[in-house]
């Protein structure tokens, strides 16, 4: 019975937060190539602004979820994944702070309140309820992402996007392998929520655009953080 209750909270749990590919990606319109801006280093489409704007909401939810993960893990992989979260986010996001203002997209302060939903659940989480969750919440969303982030990246014509595209490649699939080594992801459910997510309202997927003059939140890495952001002055010292 046990058993059957957890499955059970799971399913009600990712079939209520699920959310379609990654914020902002669902949001923006049919014509996602549509070119908004002319850049130094190539043109930025509607898709390209969106994924900038993605990746900033996600290190917003998922870096304190390592946090809490950190402070409420019960095994060692949760703690293991939890460490892979901030160290990679912090890396990711430091990428989005120097590049948002290069190409002109405004970041987020704070996650969409889909994302907001992510960590109330885990912050109401106790015991292996939090592992399970945490395991399994983090997994679908990651999954969900994956063939996004490869699509941008082999569609933009910004430098710029491109380098943080492959970041992202990199960190998502990190994530994905931490959190299945923990040995409690239930794939039947997961994959099944990750294909066929239920349709939102838009504005459940949108993060707050900040108010004018607010100071960024800036996710700061670990003391023995091993991701590493974008060289930008690389890219720029090569003409883009």
């Amino acid at each position: 019975m046990g058993t059957l209750f957890v499955g059970g909270a799971l399913t009600l749990t990712l079939s209520a937060l699920a959310y379609p590919s990654m914020l902002g990606l669902d949001t923006v319109s049919a014509s996602g190539d549509r070119i908004i801006a002319n850049t130094q280093w190539g043109p930025l489409t509607e898709s390209d602004r969106a994924f900038v704007v993605a990746v900033r909401a996600a290190g917003l939810w998922e870096y304190p979820v390592g946090q809490i993960g950190l402070q409420k893990g019960q095994s060692k992989g949760v703690i293991t994944a939890s460490q892979h979260l901030i160290d990679g986010h912090a890396a990711l996001d430091t990428t989005c702070l120097k590049i948002a203002p290069m190409l002109n997209v405004t970041l987020p302060n704070v996650a969409s309140p889909q994302q907001e939903g992510f960590v109330n659940t885990l912050k109401a989480d106790q015991g292996k309820q939090f592992d399970v969750d945490f395991a399994n919440i983090l997994r679908m969303t990651h999954g969900s992402i994956f063939n996004t982030v490869a699509k941008i990246r082999s569609t933009t014509k910004n430098t710029l996007v491109r380098a943080l595209a492959d970041q992202a490649n990199d960190t998502v699939l990190d994530h994905i392998t931490v959190m299945e080594q923990t040995g409690l992801v239930d794939f039947d459910t997961t994959l099944f929520t990750q294909t066929t997510p239920p349709k939102l309202p838009k504005s459940d997927m949108t993060p707050p655009v900040p108010p004018a003059g607010q100071p960024l939140i800036v996710l700061t890495p670990p003391p023995t953080a091993t991701a590493t952001p974008v060289d930008i002055g690389a890219i720029v010292g090569n003409g883009g």
